[in-house]
């Protein structure tokens, strides 16, 4: 059995993830979280003895049902957050993360929900500031990222602070 990256600590978290940016028709695939109804990257936890490429590849699929192969790695972020409702409710939490952009066939089909039951939901990229994503910083940064922009990091704070 696989397992991920990642561990509990009193009340301390810590994750190593992988997301996928998946845009189509300048639409872009965000799961609806079951907690609060923000939106997401599909993605998920890299398994121990996996790369985070390889990771998002798989989670893609497991998620989406669609094959898609990462393109390039494009944005690297510690989030460093309190968590709200589940599991991490109330944890100090702390996330590698790893966003790839991803190619997406066209004739891939997608799931309408992720293997956890949650909705998949195609944002148009225009409307992305005016949703509610979490990490808030992805709303702005991901024009950056479709611009062509080399490799982002990012230092996400709850605070709201974020630093390169």
């Amino acid at each position: 059995m696989s397992e991920d990256c990642g561990f509990t600590r009193e009340n301390a978290w810590f994750r190593y993830r992988a997301g996928a940016i998946l845009v189509r028709d300048g639409k872009m695939l965000f799961v609806k979280s079951m907690y609060g109804g923000y939106y997401y990257m599909v993605g998920g936890g890299v398994h121990l003895g996996e790369t985070s490429e390889e990771c998002v590849e798989r989670e893609t699929c497991e998620e989406t049902g669609a094959q898609c192969k990462a393109e390039r790695l494009a944005i690297v972020c510690e989030n460093l957050f309190r968590g709200h409702d589940g599991a991490i409710d109330g944890k100090d939490c702390h996330v590698l993360e790893f966003y790839y952009l991803m190619n997406v066939p066209e004739d891939a089909e997608f799931n309408a929900a992720n293997d956890e039951g949650e909705e998949l939901v195609w944002v148009p990229l225009a409307e992305i500031e005016d949703q509610d994503i979490r990490p808030a910083f992805l709303k702005t940064r991901l024009s950056e990222v479709f611009a062509g922009t080399p490799l982002i990091h990012v230092l996400n704070r709850e605070s709201g602070q974020e630093k390169e």
